[in-house]
């Protein structure tokens, strides 16, 4: 990559393998596609439309105070957003409880069924994972209500802290490069490469990171995904050789069509299942899909696509949970 000419608002560091001094990159990798795709993939037809309100097969869960032993449950709020309680944490991925995943609250991609958790019934949040910062993965409204009510301790990819800080300046979070690693409480996470990219505005793309998180917990291994490109499965193979088997894989599987314009970014439900195997994964907590319409695809199609992935690489369907709002997934001990 050539070296940027650009102030980098975010971060300051010394270049890298996926960092030039100003843009961050993934190595080998796709650029996400610039202004003239984005407006043939808009006006060019094809988008399917999604129902304006779906209800939940799940009532919303209220979680129990906290789980321990080897207990590892998961309960889906919706889209990236879940509740992990292990290891007697209560850890939340990609806090979103926003009606809109966009900077504007009059505009951008709706909710369509309400948070699988009312805010108000959340248990003590100990743990923020915050894996980039595009909106429905960073969200500063639900952030600011988290730190009024759990000052919890987030953890994010170079750059976001800086965001996060801007906008909730007490909040107590650490900044992970891919490969670095912090303890907490008992825990262990490293971040991890995904194969993304990030933008807040119009001039501010890929100057913050984005990354995975592995969680080495006293129950067993977590692998987090909020967002990626399959990549060959280059980073599934390097995470299972690098940490082995886990016990739960949190993987999206939504958000994928057209394959022209989104391959580098989202992976399909084929690539999902391959990513699920190449990690060595006992489970698989999937999401990313039936919650913001970001995309071309009916809002059936991911799971219809999963069952037949699963079937083509002979994974059983509860090992790879598609989860709805609502929905409390105790994970097997592997």
């Amino acid at each position: 990559m050539p070296t940027g000419q650009r102030r980098n608002p975010y971060y300051q560091g010394p270049v890298s393998d996926h960092f030039d001094g100003t843009y961050f990159f993934n190595p080998d990798g796709i650029e996400p596609l610039g202004f003239r795709d984005l407006m043939r993939w808009q006006f060019g037809g094809g988008r399917d439309r999604w129902p304006r309100l779906v209800p939940s097969p799940y009532v919303r869960a209220k979680p129990d105070a906290r789980v321990d032993g080897e207990a590892l449950r998961v309960t889906m709020v919706g889209h990236a957003t879940m509740l992990v309680q292990v290891a007697g944490l209560n850890i939340l991925t990609d806090p979103v409880w926003s009606d809109r995943a966009s900077p504007f609250a009059f505009a951008g991609p709706k909710r369509v069924v309400a948070p699988g958790i009312a805010f108000d019934d959340l248990p003590p949040i100990d743990l923020v994972l915050v894996s980039h910062n595009h909106y429905d993965h960073l969200d500063i409204t639900t952030l600011k209500r988290l730190q009024e009510r759990h000052r919890p301790h987030v953890v994010t990819p170079l750059g976001n802290d800086t965001i996060i800080r801007r906008a909730v300046p007490t909040i107590q979070v650490t900044a992970l490069d891919w490969g670095e690693r912090i303890p907490f409480a008992g825990i262990r996470i490293d971040a991890e490469p995904a194969h993304h990219w990030s933008a807040r505005g119009t001039g501010d793309r890929r100057m913050a990171l984005w990354a995975a998180f592995v969680l080495s917990t006293p129950a067993g291994k977590i692998y987090h995904v909020g967002d990626t490109g399959f990549h060959g499965g280059v980073n599934y193979k390097a995470a299972q050789q690098k940490h082995g088997a886990f016990r739960l894989a949190v993987l999206p599987f939504g958000a994928y069509e057209p394959r022209w314009f989104m391959k580098g970014q989202h992976q399909n439900p084929q690539e999902a299942v391959m990513g699920m195997q190449l990690a060595n994964a006992a489970y698989v907590a999937g999401h990313h899909f039936a919650t913001f319409q970001l995309t071309d695809e009916a809002i059936d199609a991911p799971v219809k696509a999963l069952k037949a992935a699963m079937a083509d690489h002979s994974v059983s369907p509860e090992r790879f949970r598609p989860l709805r709002a609502g929905e409390v997934f105790d994970v097997p001990v592997a």
